[in-house]
C-alpha cells in the first residue's frame, strides 16, 4: 500500500461510520436504565430500608447531581485523556455504580447511584462531540437515533424493573441487572474508540487534524474549556441553562416520583412500572418529529412553548384530577412524556443553531446540561421533602413554577434568527 509524504498508514485508516453508529447506539442505551430502573422500586426499597421519602429522593437527587458535576468537568477531562477513551471509562463506570447498588443497604444504594450519574453525565456530554466530529454529514438522523436509543433504554429498564425485583429476589438485584447493557457497550465500544481515537502522530493528515501532541482532539476539547469560563456571562447560554434547568427538573422529578405518586394511591408497583414506561414511550415520538418540524419551520419559540403546555396541562391533571380507576393517569403521564421528550432535544436544538464553532457550541451545551443537572439534580429531593412534610401537592406545584421557568427562557431565546 503507497502512501504520500507527511503521512502514515495508520493516519489514512477511518472506521466506518456504521460501526461508529453501533458504538454511539449501545452507548446511548445506557444513559438513562440505570436511572430509569429506581423510580418503580423506590416505595419498596423505602419500606426495606426504613428510610422516608425525603431519603429516598435523596438517591436519585444524588445520581443527577453527579451528572450536573460530569457535565461541567468532560470537556476538561477529555482534553487530558482524549474523548474516546474518556467515552469507555464513563460507561464502565455505570456498570460499577449498578453493581454497587446490588447491596441492599443506604450508603451503597448512594455510592452507586453518584457514580452511575458520574458516569451518564460525562457520556452524554461526550457522545454529542463524537457524533459532530465523526459523523457530520448524518449528525442530524444520527442524533435522533442517540435519543431514541437512550429512551428505549429507559423505557425498558422502567418496565422491567418490579418484574425482574420479583425474579432475582430483591429490588438491589434489579438495580444492579443494568450492569450487563453496561458491560455489553464497553465491549462494543473499546475497539471502536480506540481505532477512531488514536493518534496518528505528527506529520500526518487525517479527515481531523490534530491540534496537538496530546491527540487529534486536544485543540477543539481545550477551546471548549476557554470558552466554557465565558458561557456564565454569555446571555444566551444564561437563558439555556434556565430553559434546561426547567425542562430537566420536570424530567427528573417525574422520572422518580411518578411511580410513588400512584403506588400511594393504591397502584402495585408494577402496573407504576408500566405507567412510567407509557411516559417514557411517548417521549420517542415527539423527541423526533417536534426539532424537525421546529427546523423545518424556523419556529422553535412555537414548538417549545408546545412542549411546556404540554408538560403543565399532564402535571395539573395529576395534581387536579389523579383519576383513579380511570384512563386519565395514562393520558397525564403521556402528556407529560410528550412536553419533557421534546424538550431536550429542542434544548440541543437551539444550542447548535445559535452558535458559531464546535468549540462555542460543546462549551454552552456543557454549561447549559451543568445548571440543568444540578436543578434536576434538587427536584427529586425537594419533591421528596415536601411529599414527607405536605404531600404530593405543594410537591406538584415545584413543577408547576419548574414549567414557568423554562416558557420564561423560551420568550428569552426567541427563535432562530432567519439567514
Amino acid at each position: 500500500m503507497s502512501t504520500t509524504p507527511g503521512t502514515t498508514p495508520a493516519a489514512t485508516t477511518r472506521v466506518r461510520p456504521g460501526l461508529v453508529l453501533v458504538g454511539v447506539l449501545a452507548l446511548a442505551l445506557n444513559l438513562r436504565a440505570a436511572l430509569s430502573g429506581y423510580p418503580p422500586l423506590l416505595e419498596t426499597a423505602r419500606a426495606d430500608l426504613g428510610i422516608g421519602s425525603g431519603a429516598a429522593g435523596l438517591v436519585q437527587a444524588c445520581a443527577v447531581l453527579m451528572m450536573s458535576a460530569g457535565s461541567f468537568a468532560a470537556s476538561a477531562l477529555a482534553a487530558r485523556v482524549g474523548r474516546e477513551r474518556l467515552l469507555g471509562v464513563a460507561v464502565a463506570t455505570i456498570g460499577v455504580g449498578s453493581l454497587v447498588r446490588a447491596v441492599p443497604v443506604l450508603g451503597t444504594l448512594v455510592v452507586g447511584s453518584l457514580l452511575v450519574g458520574l458516569g451518564i453525565g460525562v457520556g452524554g456530554v461526550l457522545v454529542t462531540g463524537v457524533v459532530k466530529e465523526h459523523l457530520p454529514e448524518r449528525a442530524g438522523a444520527v442524533t435522533g437515533g442517540y435519543v431514541v436509543s437512550m429512551m428505549l433504554g429507559a423505557t425498558v429498564s422502567s418496565a422491567l424493573a418490579a418484574p425482574l425485583a420479583v425474579l432475582l429476589g430483591g429490588w438491589s438485584y434489579s438495580l444492579a441487572v443494568w450492569a450487563v447493557p453496561a458491560a455489553l457497550a464497553l465491549a462494543v465500544w473499546v475497539p471502536v474508540g480506540s481505532r477512531i481515537g488514536r493518534n496518528p502522530g505528527p506529520g500526518a493528515t487525517t479527515a481531523h487534524p490534530a491540534g496537538s501532541a496530546e491527540g487529534p482532539h486536544a485543540r477543539d476539547d481545550e477551546a471548549s474549556v476557554e470558552a466554557g469560563f465565558s458561557a456564565w456571562r454569555d446571555p444566551f447560554a444564561r437563558r439555556v441553562a434556565c430553559y434546561l434547568a426547567g425542562s430537566s427538573t420536570l424530567f427528573y422529578s417525574w422520572l422518580t416520583w411518578l411511580p410513588p405518586f400512584y403506588e400511594g394511591r393504591g397502584w402495585s408497583p408494577a402496573t407504576a412500572g408500566l405507567l412510567l414506561s407509557a411516559w417514557s414511550i411517548a417521549q420517542i415520538p415527539a423527541a423526533l418529529l417536534m426539532p424537525a418540524a421546529a427546523e423545518r419551520r424556523h419556529r422553535w419559540r412555537f414548538w417549545a412553548f408546545l412542549t411546556v403546555v404540554s408538560s403543565t396541562v399532564g402535571t395539573l391533571g395529576i395534581l387536579v384530577l389523579p383519576g383513579d380507576g380511570t384512563p386519565l393517569p395514562w393520558l397525564w403521564a403521556v402528556l407529560i412524556g410528550i412536553g419533557v421528550g421534546a424538550g431536550f432535544p429542542l434544548g440541543l436544538t437551539v444550542i447548535a443553531w445559535r452558535t458559531s464553532t464546535p468549540a462555542r457550541a460543546a462549551a454552552v451545551s456543557g454549561f447549559g446540561l451543568g445548571v440543568g443537572y444540578f436543578a434536576a439534580g434538587l427536584g427529586p429531593l425537594l419533591m421528596g421533602l415536601l411529599v414527607d412534610l405536605g404531600g404530593f401537592v405543594p410537591a406538584i406545584l415545584l413543577l408547576v413554577a419548574a414549567a414557568a421557568l423554562q416558557a420564561g427562557a423560551i420568550l428569552r431565546i426567541g427563535d432562530r434568527p432567519s439567514g
